[in-house]
């Protein structure tokens, strides 16, 4: 009757431990048991520039979530990105998006206006009011080799 006991014991000792160590997975991984406080926007680039899947979105310098997939539109040929935003942040039809970086060379990642509350409108439809990334590598060799259109122009 004892050893029943202390079967029971360890067993449930175990088992506790199992559920532990499944919960510190999910929270870790970033996942959630039911469903998702998370909301899904899209806002299309003319160029995105070295912006990768997994990247911060933010406003005001605060992270709000994350850069999902981004894809190519093949009949404009202009980049989507999908934009996994919390759920209790509020988009207007207003709203804008640019494309940052953290620093002279640092990480990507893009910078949400949230519009106007005023006009009443919330975002239907994707952010088509966006700004591309700059393109550093471009203005250093405009400004190291001069600018080539005003060398024909001369």
């Amino acid at each position: 009757m004892n050893s029943k006991k202390v079967d029971f014991s360890v067993g449930l000792f175990v088992l506790i431990g199992l559920l532990a160590i499944v919960y510190m997975a999910v929270q870790i991984g970033g996942s959630r048991f039911l469903g998702s406080d998370l909301k899904s926007v899209t806002a299309i680039f003319t160029n995105v520039g070295g912006l990768s899947s997994g990247s911060n979105i933010m406003i005001a310098g605060v992270k709000i979530g994350t850069v999902g997939p981004i894809t190519l539109n093949q009949e404009s040929l202009k980049a989507e990105v999908e934009l996994r935003i919390n759920d209790d942040i509020e988009l207007f039809d207003d709203a804008t998006a640019s494309i940052k970086t953290n620093g002279l060379i640092g990480d990507k990642y893009v910078s949400i206006y949230p519009g106007t509350p005023d006009l009443g409108l919330e975002l239907s439809g994707p952010i088509v009011d966006t700004e591309p990334a700059i393109d550093i590598e471009g203005l250093i060799s405009r400004f190291a080799f001069g600018d080539v259109t005003k060398e024909e122009g001369k």
